[in-house]
Order: structure tokens, then sequence, then C-alpha cells
């Protein structure tokens, strides 16, 4: 077919036409460097104040507790580094889960091996929950930071934030809370006094933004070290001459997300809701990861395990038939390993290995799934009759 179908909306969105008419004049007219004091200078710090109170209005918080970043990585990073290095007189125990994104799990494991902190890592059930009585248990007196993700980009598991932060402030008061909600923007409400947490982690183009730019939440007398150093930007927690267009864009892209997130997750549940309910009927030993309770999950989010084929391979068969798709599998120098994710959710990794992660978006039709409901069922029969992989699944 001539037109490519897009379903790969929880890796990156396209950006939004509204969006680069917000930022181009930032990239054109107004180019200052937002510190100076000139006519230039403060052209374009108005844009970067402007976006500030933007995305501080969505998120139900002060201008002065956003911090704007290079993205969701550098935001996980500076929240969760930042928070060690400034408590570190109080304790260094962190507590996380086992199916963060990498952003999280590799910044603790890195402060582990530097004998900076020591961590929890919360074992989660075959639907991707944390167990509250686990976090309960796992926080002590030592324990300085809290940080859960607030949807897995994988499987679109929505962890309950709000119950989660009741806990741990019942449990310890001083311990901080953050939460990764790069996957969640555009879909849930960041409200971050509802959701009772001290940091929050953006990354605009996951919300039809531009890559390159992202945002921290920190509540106010919140102790957080900076990681960059060289200026006084930010507030002094991130050093560096400030993106002003991805500010921009990012705001623009957050405020249009905000607006319309009711019609865009009623668009987007029906659209995977027939992906889900008609590739599972069509095909037999598809095993559905996540939620069993929709409502629990990103409307956008259908991740399954197709028995009896390699992941890897029906993309690749995929992608030559005009679909641009996922797997829950990472290639890395030419070793296939299975999603931590699916496997932390207690699947196997020979069935974790067939994983398919379709997520849809604003833009896709009806006429889109309709091609991928024709294809799909084609490829599979076709590669489980040569034998892709021994392996198997099973139906849920």
């Amino acid at each position: 077919m001539d037109r490519r179908i897009y379903l790969d909306h929880a890796a990156t969105t396209p950006v939004d036409a509204r969006v680069i008419e917000a930022m181009l004049p930032y990239l054109t007219t107004y180019w200052g460097n937002p510190s100076g004091i000139y006519q230039e200078a403060r052209e374009a710090r108005k844009g970067l104040d402007d976006a500030r109170r933007g995305v501080a209005t969505i998120l139900g918080a002060k201008p002065n507790e956003i911090v704007f970043t290079a993205g969701g990585s550098e935001s996980d990073d500076l929240a969760i580094r930042g928070v060690v290095a400034a408590t570190r007189r109080r304790g260094n125990h962190v507590v996380t889960s086992s199916i963060e994104h990498h952003a999280v799990l590799h910044t603790v494991q890195s402060l582990e091996r530097d004998g900076l902190c020591t961590a929890t890592y919360l074992p989660v059930d075959g639907e991707g929950f944390i167990d509250i009585a686990e976090l309960e248990r796992a926080i002590t007196d030592e324990t300085v930071l809290v940080s859960i993700m607030y949807a897995n980009n994988e499987v679109g598991t929505i962890q309950p934030i709000a119950d989660i932060a009741r806990l741990v402030r019942r449990r310890n008061p001083r311990t901080l809370i953050h939460t990764d909600a790069v996957q969640a923007a555009g879909a849930l409400d960041l409200s971050v006094d509802v959701l009772g947490i001290d940091l929050l982690s953006l990354a605009a183009h996951k919300f039809y933004g531009p890559k390159g730019v992202g945002a921290l939440y920190v509540r106010s007398r919140t102790p957080l070290a900076p990681r960059v150093l060289g200026g006084a930007q930010e507030r002094d927690r991130r050093a560096g001459t400030e993106n002003v267009a991805g500010a921009v864009a990012l705001a623009a892209a957050l405020r249009l997300a905000h607006d319309d997130r009711d019609a865009r997750n009623r668009h987007d549940a029906r659209i995977r809701d027939r992906l889900l309910d008609e590739l599972t009927a069509r095909i037999p030993h598809v095993r559905v990861n996540g939620p069993a309770d929709r409502t629990r999950r990103l409307p956008n989010n259908f991740n399954c395990c197709v028995g009896h084929v390699e992941g890897e391979t029906l993309l690749l068969q995929l992608d030559m038939s005009g679909v641009a798709a996922s797997s829950g599998s990472a290639c890395t120098t030419g070793s296939l390993e299975p999603s931590h994710v699916l496997t932390a959710m207690g699947i196997p990794p020979e069935i974790a290995r067939s994983s398919l992660r379709l997520t849809v978006g604003k833009d896709t039709t009806d006429a889109d799934i309709d091609h991928v409901l024709d294809v799909l069922p084609r490829f599979v029969e076709r590669l489980r009759s040569l034998g892709a992989v021994p392996g198997g699944g099973h139906r849920s």
C-alpha cells in the first residue's frame, strides 16, 4: 500500500503542525539567549517564561517548580541522582520497580555500583502492577526516594500513583516520591497535587512534540543537587543555555494533549480495542500482556506474545507491508534479549521473544486497522508454517 501505517506511538509521535507553528518564531525571529538583558534576550526570555507558566498550569504547579531538560531520560536521571546526592546525610535507600524504563533502572543500578545508594526493586504481578504491601515493607527510615512509573511504556499498566504516594507519606513522611510520567502524558491526569508526588518527568516527543526536550517538575523545597554545572539557568538546577524553541514546543504540545485528552483517549481506546479483539480472535495462541481490565492500561496500548513466531521476524514482515510496529525485545550486538518488563511479569523468555507492541495514535484510522487485520494473520500463519520459532504461547 502507498500510505505507511505508524503503530509505534509509545516510541515517539509525529510533531503536531500546531506545535511546529508555535515553536517556529523561536527558531527564526526570537532566537536570542534568554540570559541577556537586551531586546533579543528579553524576547526569548518571554517565550521561555510563558512556556514554563504553561507547563505549570497543566500540572497544577508553580512556574518555578518546572525545570526544562533535554528529554525524559535526563529528567529521570536528574530526579534520582539529584535527590540521592542532596539527601545523603539522612539516608541512601531508593525503592523502584522491576519494570521501570531503563532511564530509571540503569541510573539506580549505576548509583548502587558506585556505592552511593542501596536499592530495592519491587516485583510485579502478571499484569505489571506492584504489590502495595511489598512497597510498605520496603520503606525504611533510610529511604530517601521512591520512584515508580505512572504508566508502563511496554504493556501500558497504569500504577495507582496517588495510593502509592499516600502509603509512602504514611510510612516515612521524609521520603520523596518521583514518577516517570513520560508515557502517561497526554492520556492521564498530571495534576501533581492529586498524584501527591514530589518529582515528575516528561518528554515532549511522546505527546506530539519534538525530540530533545523534556521537563522535570520539582516540588518547592524538594532537595535536588544539579547534574549539569556551568551556569545558573533553571534556578541553578540545570546549567546551559535554554532550548527556548523546545520549551515553547513542549508547552504547546502539553496544552493540546490536555485539552484534547478525552477525545483522543476515546479514539485511541476504540481503535486499540479493535486490534485487541479482532487479532486475538483471528490468530490462535496469542497471549495478551498487561492488565485485563482495559481501564487500567493506557488506551492506545496493545501488547501481546504471538506463539510460535519470532517477534523480530514478524516486525520485518509488517514493515515490508507498510506497517511500523515494535517488539518488547531489544536487539543488541546481534543478540536478541527478551523484554525485562515481560520477564519481570513472569513470562518465560522464549515466549517474551515473540512479543508485539502496537500503539495507536490520534491519526490512526479504521482503514489502517483494516490493513493490519488483513496482513498480520497471514504473516503469522506463513511464519508458523515455516517453523520460524520452536517455542509457543497461549491464548488469553
